[in-house]
């Protein structure tokens, strides 16, 4: 079994590779939002220096950061949740719950192939463009990039683990998109891709911080910057991650067994 979600996995990160175009204008997409959001930044930090926390350069990196893992966590969607609504709603679902393979496991799988190749793919090119314009905080040993990369996996697992719950919603309403338009601007917000998390004043940013959408970009981004001690006060950023995607899959799952049992595909 473990054989076949290998396969599958790799037939997304193939499937995504073959769109070489939509790839090109994602990273020029991200570039040109990484210079407007870095100009936003540069005014706004020689204003509060240490905002946040965060060095002028942290700053920037941040910037970069956020907008190499878009794709790879899905601040602003999974990339496979409307595939998966639109096969709900017409009950083509119907053919992959006959697979001899579990539902959440076959996307998941799919979705983990799909975020190695944007990691690749969109991730590595908006962080040289950016490192070539700017100059940015970088990770002073390969340790801290192993454990930057460890955070942006599990980053990853949330980020799918969301929307496939949010996907799933579509098995009792007539269209899943208000759910995922209301999950994309809670992401895009609560994830820190407009102001990191650690600028978010009083309670407001407690609650932030506390929130699933903190495990997509907020916690890998302190990770890469060296804000989490190695030990203790790292593992507990990756228990924080970890926590929420075990929630959030058996959500995801719960939500899976409930529908095949009692909710009729619409359209099947």
């Amino acid at each position: 079994m473990l054989r076949l979600y290998a396969t599958v996995a790799a037939g997304g990160f193939r499937r995504f590779a073959t769109y070489r175009v939509a790839t090109a204008a994602g990273v020029f997409t991200n570039s040109v939002f990484g210079f407007v959001l870095s100009a936003t930044y540069i005014a706004l930090w020689d204003q509060r220096p240490r905002l946040g926390g965060y060095s002028m350069d942290d700053a920037l990196a941040y910037v970069w950061i956020g907008q190499a893992l878009i794709t790879v966590c899905g601040l602003m969607g999974g990339g496979f949740e409307d595939e998966l609504i639109e096969r709900i709603r017409t009950g083509d679902i119907a053919v992959d719950l006959y697979r001899p393979a579990d539902l959440q496991a076959w996307w998941f799988s799919d979705n983990a192939g799909r975020s190695a190749y944007q990691l690749l793919g969109r991730g590595v090119a908006p962080m040289a463009v950016g490192a070539l314009v700017f100059h940015f905080t970088l990770p002073p040993d390969p340790g801290t990039w192993l454990a930057f990369l460890l955070a942006v996996a599990l980053g990853s697992t949330v980020g799918f683990a969301l929307w496939y719950l949010v996907a799933m919603s579509a098995f009792w309403l007539l269209d899943g998109q208000g759910v995922a338009q209301v999950a994309w601007l809670s992401g895009l917000f609560f994830s820190g891709m407009l102001l990191p998390l650690n600028v978010f004043p009083g309670a407001l940013g407690d609650l932030a911080r506390m929130l699933p959408w903190a495990s997509l970009l907020q916690v890998p981004a302190d990770v890469y910057l060296g804000r989490y001690e190695p030990g203790w006060d790292l593992a507990g950023a990756y228990a924080f991650q970890g926590f929420w995607a075990l929630v959030l899959l058996g959500a995801g799952r719960a939500a899976q067994a409930a529908a095949t049992r009692k909710v009729v595909v619409q359209g099947g």
